[in-house]
C-alpha cells in the first residue's frame, strides 16, 4: 500500500511541477511589438501568443491565437485559444498592404488566393498570380467559399472595417481558420509598418521580420529628424473633389502625420478625427488657396485638372505648379502602388515628402511614389 501512495505521490508532484513550468513560461514571454498599438507578440520558449485588437474604429474586441510547431504542448489556460501550426505552407489574404510583407519575408509562393487580385500592384506576385497559383476569390463581403475549401488553406488573414463578420464566421463554420489583421486602424506610420512582425510569426521568421522592421524605421527616423532641422515649414493642402464635395484627410489621420514628420504645416491639422473631411470647394479655397504645397491630390495631370474645374487655378499650388499626386503610378492592372506598399515602407514615403517640402534636405534622392503633375 506505501508504494502505491508513493507513485500517487511522484505522479502528482510530476504533475504539479509541469504545470508550474506551463504557468512560469506564460509569465517570461518576450514581447516582440514596440510600436503597432493594435498587435502583441510574445514570444514563449515553446509557442508564441498573438493578440490583436482595434481591428475597427471603435472596436473593444481582443482576438487572440496561439502559433506552434508540431507536436508542441500547448497550456492549458491557453486550450480554448486559436491554435495554428507555423511555419504556414498555405494561406490566403485579403488586403493589398499583406503583400509586401510576404514578399519581404520570401514566402509570397504560399499565397493561394486573394479577392480581387486585380488590386494586386506588385510585379512579383503578379506574375504568380498569371500563373494562376494565386486564386481569384471574389470580394471581401461575399468571398467563395467553393474555391476556399478547395485550396484549404492553413489560415486566411481577415480584416473588417465596420465589424460585419458574417463571411469569416461562415467559413469558420466550414473548418476553416481565421486570424484577423488590424494593420489599416494603425494611427502612426511606424505602427502600421510594424505589422510585418504579425506575418513574420507566422512563418516563424521574426528574426527576418525584425531586420526588416528596425531597417525601415532607424531610416525613417534618420530623415524625420534632418527635417525637423529645417526653419521653413511650407503649408500644405490635400485631397480631391468627388460629388460636389471635398475630401482632404483629418487631423489625426495617417497622411497628416506624415505632413507633421516631414515639418510641414498641413492647413487642417487641428481637425480631429483619423478619416476624411467632407467640405465644400468655397470652403477649400478660403482657407487653402495661398498654400505653398498642394499634396495628394487625386488628379494625374494638369490638363485633368483644370478640365475638371477651372476654378482650381485661384490656388496659388496651382499656378505655382506645386501638385504631387500618387495615383498615377499604377500596377499592371490599375492598382494603385501607394495604397499597397506605402504602409509597409514609411521611410519612402517621408522621403518623398521631404523632397518635396525641402528639396535641399535629400539632394540625391528621386521621388518614390509621389510625381508632379505636368
Amino acid at each position: 500500500m506505501r508504494w502505491l501512495l508513493l507513485i500517487l505521490f511522484s505522479l502528482l508532484t510530476l504533475s504539479c511541477k509541469k504545470e508550474e513550468k506551463k504557468i512560469e513560461s506564460l509569465n517570461i514571454g518576450n514581447e516582440l511589438i514596440s510600436d503597432a498599438e493594435g498587435l502583441s507578440i510574445q514570444k514563449f520558449t515553446d509557442f508564441t501568443l498573438v493578440t490583436v485588437s482595434n481591428i475597427f474604429p471603435e472596436s473593444s474586441d481582443k482576438f487572440q491565437y496561439v502559433l506552434h510547431k508540431k507536436g508542441v504542448e500547448i497550456p492549458d489556460s491557453l486550450a480554448k485559444l486559436t491554435k495554428i501550426e507555423i511555419p504556414l505552407q498555405k494561406i490566403i489574404v485579403t488586403s493589398t498592404t499583406h503583400i509586401p510583407a510576404l514578399e519581404m519575408l520570401s514566402v509570397e509562393k504560399t499565397l493561394k488566393a486573394f479577392p480581387n487580385t486585380d488590386y494586386i500592384s506588385s510585379e512579383v506576385t503578379r506574375r504568380l498570380i498569371e500563373k494562376g497559383e494565386v486564386r481569384e476569390i471574389g470580394n471581401n463581403q461575399s468571398l467563395n467559399t467553393e474555391v476556399i475549401l478547395d485550396i484549404q488553406p492553413d489560415v486566411i488573414v481577415g480584416f473588417s472595417v465596420d465589424g460585419d463578420m458574417k463571411t469569416y464566421k461562415n467559413l469558420e463554420r466550414n473548418g476553416q481558420l481565421i486570424i484577423f489583421n488590424a494593420d489599416w486602424t494603425e494611427k502612426t506610420p511606424l505602427g502600421k509598418a510594424e505589422w510585418i512582425k504579425f506575418f513574420g510569426a507566422l512563418y516563424d521568421k521574426n528574426d527576418l521580420a525584425d531586420k526588416y522592421y528596425n531597417r525601415i524605421k532607424n531610416e525613417y527616423l534618420k530623415v524625420v529628424k534632418l527635417a525637423k532641422k529645417e526653419q521653413s515649414k511650407p503649408t500644405i493642402l490635400s485631397g480631391s473633389m468627388y460629388q460636389d464635395q471635398w475630401y482632404l484627410p483629418q487631423g489625426d489621420s495617417w497622411a497628416a502625420y506624415f505632413f507633421k514628420e516631414a515639418n510641414g504645416d498641413y492647413l487642417w491639422k487641428d481637425s480631429k478625427g483619423t478619416g476624411s473631411l467632407s467640405l465644400s470647394f468655397e470652403s477649400v479655397l478660403d482657407k487653402g488657396k495661398d498654400a505653398d504645397f498642394w499634396i495628394g491630390t487625386g488628379f494625374n495631370s494638369l490638363k485633368e485638372l483644370n478640365d475638371a474645374n477651372p476654378n482650381y487655378q485661384y490656388f496659388k499650388s496651382v499656378k505655382e505648379g506645386n501638385i504631387y499626386s500618387f495615383s498615377s503610378k499604377k500596377g499592371k492592372t490599375g492598382g494603385v502602388i501607394y495604397y499597397e506598399l506605402a504602409p509597409n515602407r514609411p521611410d519612402l514615403v517621408v522621403k518623398d515628402l521631404i523632397k518635396i517640402l525641402h528639396p535641399e534636405l535629400l539632394t540625391d534622392y528621386e521621388l518614390y511614389f509621389f510625381e508632379k503633375l505636368k
